[in-house]
């Protein structure tokens, strides 16, 4: 039979059971050992061999790989096993992911219902344009009733309506044309140096990055490493090719003598402020404080632009399909209360 997937939420409730259980004092095998009696039975086969390995020692991360984990969720843990603080590392990378997972889900309610109302409109309106109002124009012109605003609004609409579906098929095929032959072959840098330029989706992607960069090097900093150290790790992730791409180029860029918040300003992809936070961590001598506060005030504003731009993106929707279905319904009714008027 194949093997089910993890779900989001399933993940992020396992890793942070483990964390739980690891600052209680249990040891990572008995701390997964425990947790397979609370997890679903068609995960239990799967945790059993994952001890199995575990005990083998294979690392944990590579072991969470093999049941195809969230990378991010992954990310956290590699770099928590090289730091020693995989406790606090699991609970943060599991909340984090249950944000997102929220913020997903919310975005998902709010757009569904308008949307499935944008598609019964828009039959209703190729009704209205092409059998009803026709038949309705042809009456009102025999009896010398001159076209009202609403029916020339219809019309206009039904005119750009397939330019607007043409110009955004042709939209979707570039991009999917764009992504397959030219933006899959770029460095993973270029990639997310490419999507932090994408309008209304950049500055959220800009906070990502940020995040998993400053909560990551903070742990490491945190556990003695220095910033060279850290790198390194970085540039170890085999699994991870952002992370083993940007750990290499910026340890060479450090060997030409540029300083560390130097570099980090060369990336776009990284908020504006993070340099002239580490420019400060590195002055007051707390530079692994700076990055922790700095990645939670990431996911903090990450989460308030979310809110801002769910409570816009409804009004608007509604406010669109409420125009659409005035118009088409004053389009008929203006002229029959005219020739009420008449009669």
């Amino acid at each position: 039979m194949k093997r089910r997937n993890w779900t989001l939420q399933e993940q992020a409730y396992f890793l942070r059971k483990v964390g739980e259980l690891l600052e209680r004092g249990y040891p990572l095998a008995e701390a997964i050992d425990s947790i397979k009696y609370h997890i679903k039975k068609i995960r239990k086969e799967e945790m059993i061999k994952s001890l199995n390995k575990l005990k083998e020692g294979h690392p944990f991360h590579e072991i969470l790989l093999e049941l195809n984990f969230n990378k991010t969720l992954v990310g956290f843990v590699y770099f928590a096993e090289q730091h020693g603080g995989l406790a606090l590392a699991l609970k943060d990378g599991s909340d984090m992911m249950l944000k997102r997972r929220d913020d997903l889900q919310k975005l998902k309610q709010i757009i569904y219902y308008p949307l499935m109302l944008i598609f019964i409109t828009f039959l209703l309106f190729l009704f209205i344009e092409n059998v009803l109002l026709p038949r309705f124009s042809v009456l009102f012109q025999s009896m010398n009733l001159p076209q009202n605003f609403f029916t020339k609004l219809i019309y206009l609409f039904g005119t750009f309506l397939p330019i607007i579906f043409l110009l955004i098929t042709l939209l979707f095929a570039s991009s999917l044309s764009y992504y397959y032959f030219n933006f899959r072959k770029l460095c993973p840098i270029k990639q997310k140096t490419h999507i932090s330029s994408i309008p209304v989706i950049g500055p959220f992607y800009r906070l990502i990055c940020s995040h998993y960069f400053t909560v990551q090097l903070s742990y490491l900093l945190g556990g003695g490493l220095s910033v060279l150290e850290a790198l390194n790790l970085f540039e170890k992730q085999e699994k991870q090719p952002f992370d083993q791409a940007i750990g290499r180029e910026m340890k060479r860029k450090l060997s030409t003598g540029l300083k560390f918040e130097e570099i980090i300003q060369e990336y776009t992809f990284f908020e504006k402020e993070l340099p002239l936070v580490i420019k400060h961590g590195q002055e007051n001598g707390k530079l692994e404080q700076e990055l922790f506060f700095f990645s939670k005030h990431c996911l903090s504003v990450f989460q308030n632009k979310t809110d801002s731009g769910l409570k816009i993106i409804q009004p608007i929707l509604f406010s669109f399909i409420g125009i659409l279905i005035v118009s088409m319904y004053l389009a008929i009714l203006l002229p029959m209360f005219h020739m009420l008027k008449g009669m």
